[in-house]
């Protein structure tokens, strides 16, 4: 399968840079190469969006989502340039059995465009008892009667709450047209939906990746005027609001500027998969926390995704918890006596169950991308507190396809690097971080909830090589001598990887590779085979101890407060 073309930023420019050039003038070209609603960009938006209607479940209502690019990015919104609208995770948080989630944003609409060009079919799907959101008005922008006709009518440059209209020749349909301006619009869109016996819902807009001038911590919030009006439209027309914008950029304020980055793609505006899932999630909290009475029936039909899944149920009240996040080597079968084994499973041989709860949360087969696109990590940053401890190994399974086979590798430095990948499992388009990166979302993660991140090193293989008189190692140097054998190091690599980024993250790092490692090579190759279990990787519950006592090694020596918890 082949990969997407790499996109940064810079390129991107150049992108749309010789797209406005074939275009002729100022008609706009999506990623997807068609021009805003025009005849051949509704063709292929229709052939990605869901036929309205079509995901009803007999007499279950419909949640209609009404949107634009921050809802559904792109003409096929497959995130095949990295960008991903809300819409795409919405219904992760409704239960299927209860309600039904249909994403009828496209990307480049206005209140004026959508509800002149796409409407009507929606509409005429829409049921008693069924909901739609709106969050428009990014796009509501520019001159009235431009090439791209969808600003609303401003009368003296403001955006109106009140109704007011004008009539203009639209260049686009070269037929002339009634422009009514922002509040006209929103109030037609309500109307339609509760003659319908639908219930409306108001979104103030997606936030964006700029913080207010006075404040360079604080996320700008209005928007210009659309919160208010948003707002005010809310409450003379007695629909339900939720302060989406708000919500969201108040994650973001607490996320800092590095993790806010990533929360978008290429642009301050349209987001990542990470941004479209917290969007969705923010949406879904909105309802939660609504005391709307139109919105009972919709709180009801939320999953138990909206609550933020944890893993700290053995907390004790007084103690510091300490996390293991990490694959096999660190969690296995950790049962039969002479099968596999993870260190974790020794834990508390090493740390003192009377001053911590030990949290072993490390799984088999995962790799630093998979742990955290599965929401494996999420359980753990949802749990942390704190003064808790966070151990985090990872780079046996970082090796090997990243389109393909397991699709679990990572792209393979210490850098911040991604890259969209088009996966060979299911031909859906994916942002793939570096090995570096994924860590250091990780360790960025516990600081900001206020966790000690510690990053331990690899665990060493069962592969061995013949001296050849080098010094190998980083932190344990060793002198190698001709015709002895000795055990792999992964010191230029992985090795060197977890050095940089601890280094560059201010956490602390133990060095598991080379301190076993050396404690192998005094066993020697014939007796270190009994640390191992089933190939050269995994370990037996001898060698799942000696790694535990390495980590305990490690953190004494270099002086972790975690060492105050160890036996």
């Amino acid at each position: 399968m082949k990969r997407l073309a790499t996109f940064s930023f810079l390129a991107f420019v150049a992108f749309l840079c010789s797209l406005s050039v074939s275009a002729q003038g100022d008609i706009w070209l999506d990623i997807n190469g068609v021009r805003d609603l025009t005849a051949d960009s509704i063709e292929v938006a229709n052939q990605a969006r869901p036929v309205p209607g079509s995901s009803r479940r007999g007499d279950n209502p419909v949640l209609f989502l009404v949107g634009n690019s921050t809802m559904r990015t792109g003409t096929l919104g497959n995130g095949n340039n990295g960008q991903w609208g809300w819409g795409f995770y919405a219904h992760e948080y409704y239960d299927e059995n209860k309600i039904t989630v249909e994403n009828h944003a496209l990307g480049g609409t206005s209140p004026r465009t959508f509800y002149n060009q796409l409407w009507k079919p929606v509409l005429d799907a829409v049921r008693k008892g069924d909901y739609v959101f709106l969050e428009l008005g990014h796009n509501d922008n520019g001159p009235i009667d431009s090439i791209r006709a969808r600003s609303s009518y401003r009368p003296n440059g403001k955006l109106k709450v009140a109704e007011d209209s004008t009539y203009i020749y639209n260049k686009v349909s070269k037929q002339n047209e009634m422009v009514y301006t922002f509040g006209g619009y929103i109030r037609r869109f309500i109307n339609d939906v509760r003659a319908k016996g639908a219930t409306p819902v108001l979104f103030t807009l997606t936030p964006r990746n700029a913080y207010e001038e006075n404040d360079p911590k604080k996320i700008q919030r209005k928007l210009s005027d659309f919160t208010p009006a948003i707002f005010a439209i809310g409450k003379e027309t007695g629909t339900p609001v939720i302060d989406l914008n708000d919500i969201s950029a108040a994650k973001l304020e607490k996320y800092g500027p590095w993790k806010t980055d990533y929360h978008f793609f290429l642009d301050k505006i349209h987001s990542s998969a990470y941004g479209a899932r917290m969007n969705a999630r923010s949406a879904a909290e909105g309802i939660k926390e609504s005391t709307d009475p139109q919105l009972a029936f919709l709180r009801n039909c939320l999953s138990d995704r909206v609550n933020p899944r944890r893993c700290d149920q053995n907390r004790k009240k007084g103690m510091p918890m300490v996390f293991l996040c990490g694959d096999s080597t660190g969690k296995n079968e950790d049962k039969n006596p002479d099968g596999m084994w993870g260190w974790g499973s020794q834990g508390y041989t090493v740390f003192d169950s009377t001053k911590c709860v030990f949290q072993n949360q490390a799984k088999a087969g995962r790799s630093t991308r998979t742990f955290i696109d599965e929401e494996r990590w999420e359980e753990v940053y949802n749990s942390l507190e704190p003064g808790d401890f966070v151990l985090i190994q990872f780079g046996h399974n970082d090796i090997g396809g990243i389109d393909r086979d397991k699709e679990r590798g990572v792209i393979a430095t210490s850098d911040d690097s991604c890259k969209v990948f088009k996966l060979a499992s299911n031909g859906q388009y994916r942002v793939i971080y570096s090995y570096g990166w994924y860590l250091k979302k990780m360790i960025r993660d516990a600081q900001e909830k206020g966790a000690i991140p510690i990053l331990l090193s690899l665990t060493p293989r069962n592969e061995w090589h013949e001296g050849n008189g080098t010094s190998r190692g980083l932190i344990y140097p060793v002198k190698e001598k001709k015709n002895k054998m000795y055990i792999e190091r992964r010191n230029e690599t992985y090795g060197k990887w977890c050095r940089d980024v601890a280094e560059e993250t201010g956490a602390e790092f133990v060095d598991v590779h080379n301190i076993t490692a050396n404690a192998l090579d005094k066993i020697g190759q014939k007796k270190s085979a009994a640390y191992f279990n089933h190939d050269h990787t995994h370990t037996s519950l001898l060698g799942a101890k000696l790694n535990a006592k390495s980590v305990a090694k490690g953190l004494k020596e270099i002086g972790s407060p975690a060492a105050a918890l160890l036996r």
